[in-house]
């Protein structure tokens, strides 16, 4: 919006319809660093919606290991998608992320995401000539074209367990996952790995999630302003 006005009254200034440089008196407005608070969801709603999922079913075994990964692995839902077989490490237990700007990151597969896997490519992956690790259930059966697939699990997930969600979209498993990292004492520099954060500044907004903490120097600083 202020850009906008400047634009208009240096325009204006250009046709003589005003004389005095009124753009300069456009004050600037602040741009506060990580004004907002992740927004994730909590740990009781990641065990209710893994819970919910019917493990019998094909799809069920998909949809369950699609959720561990982003709820214990804290990937992205690009990540999720273009997993392929080759990324998996069975004998190392790693797993081989391509995350964002074609950048890998290697990552434990932890026993419990492991076999949710192995569980669905053992007894719920199609047959298909694709690498992909996950695959559409339906025809035609390729893998998803991108996050918005896995971001249709996930919103489809929560509204079947009936959980109030801060937001539908599966990034809040990954915020959800840092939150939980950092209330239990894991560093930021940790949390920035498991992540894949290319800058620590990234990783910083999770020091606001933290609110009994913060509510601690409400009363010191409250103090100072009362006398």
């Amino acid at each position: 919006m202020t850009s906008a006005l400047r634009s208009f009254l240096r325009y204006a200034r250009y046709r003589g319809e005003v004389v005095l440089d009124l753009a300069a008196a456009v004050p600037v407005v602040a741009n506060w660093s990580m004004p907002s608070i992740p927004r994730a969801i909590s740990a009781d709603q990641v065990h209710q919606v893994l819970a919910s999922i019917d493990r019998c079913t094909a799809m069920g075994r998909r949809d369950y290991a699609i959720l561990l990964l982003l709820a214990r692995l804290g990937l992205r839902s690009s990540e999720v998608a273009l997993l392929e077989l080759d990324d998996i490490d069975w004998y190392t237990g790693t797993l081989n992320v391509r995350g964002k700007s074609g950048l890998r990151n290697e990552l434990p597969l932890s026993p419990e995401v492991g076999k949710a896997i192995a569980a669905y490519l053992r007894d719920g992956r199609p047959l298909s000539t694709s690498r992909r690790v996950f695959l559409r259930a339906k025809a035609s059966i390729r893998g998803f074209r991108g996050a918005s697939g896995v971001g249709s699990i996930v919103r489809h997930s929560l509204k079947r367990a009936g959980i109030k969600a801060p937001t539908y979209g599966a990034h809040q498993f990954r915020h959800g996952l840092a939150t939980e990292m950092f209330r239990k004492g894991t560093s930021l520099g940790e949390i920035g790995d498991i992540l894949g954060h290319c800058h620590p500044q990234t990783t910083m907004i999770y020091t606001k999630v933290d609110l009994e903490a913060l509510r601690t120097l409400a009363l010191p600083i409250s103090s100072v302003f009362s006398h």
